[in-house]
């Protein structure tokens, strides 16, 4: 017998990256009294983990659970980055709604427009929060007419498209149905969720159905699944059987340790959880996403679609430069191997590879974040390794030809520069789309469809060219046939001649030839890259090179050598600059690229034999 549970509603805050989804959480988490009057509460709440904070984006899909008028609202925060897209697939499984955050001037963007595919594919019904409306440039009634737009060509059905919309100022705390009057509060907002929302419905009567859509990892109590209970009941000691919707033959007998609930920010141990709750199972070891977990007498697996394919992909390989092993903790290939594979336990859209050579590993994902994120949340552990340049993934059609995966990049730029980006991408096998004039015609919209391997390298370029004022965001449009060869980089690099420490000297003398990398005292070594030449091929140099001393004292000993300053690279820039010939050592202290050939003799043969 269907019964619906009108206690509890589950909801998923869905938003391109920056439209204020995780501050829109803190302020339902603060209005709802989830928090004491006096707590100190940090800002963006949900983002937990370092990472998150120093970038301000959300990475991992997060719950929490707030209670307004006696229902239970168990929210699901979600990264806006397309890199991270699959994390928002998975947990709409767990939702009965979704609430779409969409920035009052920035309009429909495309990350938008892919979780809100998403959602509408699921057919579940949408609120539409338009954010930020205290923005001095909002326009709110264009984006409305925008996200209405965006409706129709997703082909949403009119349930879908008699959508109610909120406005909101998440950083203020005030929400209302009229974008002409302000609110005073969120409860506009909790009430269109009560109101709209669907109560989940379930069997409680039926054989035991949990879908587990995330996993957690925790070093205690080893994998937490977190899954949505379809029918029936789940409770502590209770025997359950594991299966998946793909995987037919998969069934594991195995027993409920711990069960948990959200309530605010903390996971609550229950004894039991019914239709609808959202609950975290602990103690089961081979559990993953995907898997349903079922009575012994009923076992059914609830389908699961399956996560979209990678489309990158990097080697993860053993530092072997001649400075390995002085400032890592985990350097060996078993340590690298034991890592990505627990990356597995929480990262659906990875996939980690092992090779013919036993200290390389071949990692692949959604794109050049989602990859950086694994290597910096690597080195910060400790981790010393090295990785190549990010290659894209080809397939082949049903043909036989070679397809590759596509972008659509849209560009916000100031009109001044629209032409040095339109030339750029162009060199890039980028084809302009669409152009367009936006904020009162200063600025300039462009999307491009481009294949993925022509945006690799591209952002730090961008950056510079468009003086930092330019706006580049991606979403993956699937594959389409090979378009050719592109060239990456037109600039060489400068090389270290010699192993040592930098001497001021050296450096003087080798700023001529291009951008310096490095400072006075680094450590070097023959074959590591220290800068980049405005020249089309490399440029050896001895950066170690000492001041040969005289007896003789000419005009200028005394006068000081004034370096220019090192460029600093970060790891993306870093990740960006790499050729296809060089590799990034990875320290947790330090980032160095080198040449994968370090001896210049069989760099030059195996340069000729090519």
């Amino acid at each position: 017998m269907i019964q619906k549970r009108e206690d509890v509603r589950n909801v998923a805050i869905i938003a391109h990256v920056d439209h204020g989804k995780t501050t829109l959480v803190d302020e339902l988490l603060k209005q709802s009294g989830v928090f004491r009057e006096n707590q100190e509460v940090a800002e963006r709440v949900m983002d937990s983990n370092d990472l998150e904070r120093e970038r301000g984006i959300t990475i991992l899909s997060k719950n929490t659970a707030v209670t307004y008028k006696n229902t239970k609202i168990n929210i699901i925060d979600t990264p806006g980055h397309a890199d991270f897209g699959g994390e928002v697939e998975r947990v709409l499984k767990m939702v009965n709604g979704v609430i779409l955050v969409v920035d009052a001037f920035e309009g429909a963007m495309p990350q938008t427009k892919f979780v809100l595919r998403k959602a509408l594919e699921l057919k579940l019904p949408v609120i539409v929060c338009i954010n930020k409306i205290d923005r001095p440039e909002a326009r709110p009634d264009e984006v409305v007419d925008e996200v209405l737009e965006l409706f129709l060509e997703l082909d949403a059905d009119d349930s879908q498209l008699d959508c109610p919309f909120v406005y909101a100022s998440a950083k203020t705390g005030v929400a209302s149905l009229d974008a002409s009057t302000p609110g005073t509060d969120m409860e506009p907002l909790f009430e269109t969720i009560l109101d709209y929302i669907p109560a989940p419905e379930g069997d409680p009567e039926a054989g035991t159905q949990v879908l587990i859509s995330t996993i957690d990892y925790n070093e205690y109590v080893g994998r937490i699944g977190v899954g949505k209970v379809d029918n029936g009941t789940i409770s502590v000691n209770q025997e359950v059987v594991i299966c998946n919707h793909h995987e037919p033959d998969k069934l594991i007998k195995t027993k409920v340790s711990k069960l948990y609930e959200f309530d605010g920010l903390n996971k609550v141990e229950v004894r039991e959880a019914g239709i609808g709750s959202i609950v975290a199972i602990s103690g089961i070891s081979d559990l993953h996403i995907g898997d349903t977990l079922c009575s012994p007498d009923a076992v059914e697996p609830i389908p699961f679609q399956k996560i979209s394919e990678p489309t990158i992909a990097m080697d993860f390989m053993v530092n072997d430069s001649p400075l390995a092993g002085q400032e890592g903790k985990y350097v060996t290939s078993r340590h690298i191997r034991e890592r990505l594979f627990r990356e597995l336990n929480t990262d659906v859209s990875l996939r980690v590879e092992e090779t013919e050579d036993m200290d390389r590993f071949k990692v692949s994902g959604r794109g050049e974040l989602h990859l950086s994120v694994l290597i910096e949340t690597m080195r910060r552990e400790g981790y010393e390794f090295a990785v190549s340049k990010a290659e894209v993934l080809y397939h082949e059609d049903e043909n036989g030809k070679k397809t590759e995966p596509m972008e659509l990049a849209y560009i916000d730029v100031p009109n001044d520069y629209a032409g040095a980006v339109i030339e750029k991408l162009g060199a890039r096998k980028g084809e302009l789309r669409n152009m367009g004039s936006i904020s009162g015609g200063t600025y300039t919209r462009l999307e491009f469809s481009i294949p993925a391997r022509g945006l690799i390298g591209y952002r730090g370029e961008f950056m510079t060219d468009t003086k930092g004022n330019g706006i580049l965001n991606t979403v993956f449009d699937g594959y389409a046939p090979y378009k050719g060869d592109i060239q990456y980089r037109k600039q060489g690099s400068l090389i270290a001649f010699e192993p040592g420490e930098a001497i001021t000297y050296g450096l003087f003398n080798a700023q001529e030839r291009g951008t310096l990398f490095i400072g006075p005292g680094e450590k070097v070594y023959a074959g590591m890259v220290v800068g980049q030449t405005g020249k089309s091929e490399d440029i050896e140099i001895n950066v170690c090179k000492k001041k040969q001393l005289t007896n003789t004292r000419s005009s200028s000993a005394d006068e000081a050598l004034r370096l220019v300053p090192p460029r600093i690279l970060s790891l993306e820039q870093a990740l960006d600059f790499i050729d296809t010939d060089e590799l990034l050592e990875v320290t947790p202290s330090n980032l160095r690229i080198r040449k994968k050939i370090l001896d210049p003799r069989l760099r030059k043969r195996a340069g000729f034999s090519n």
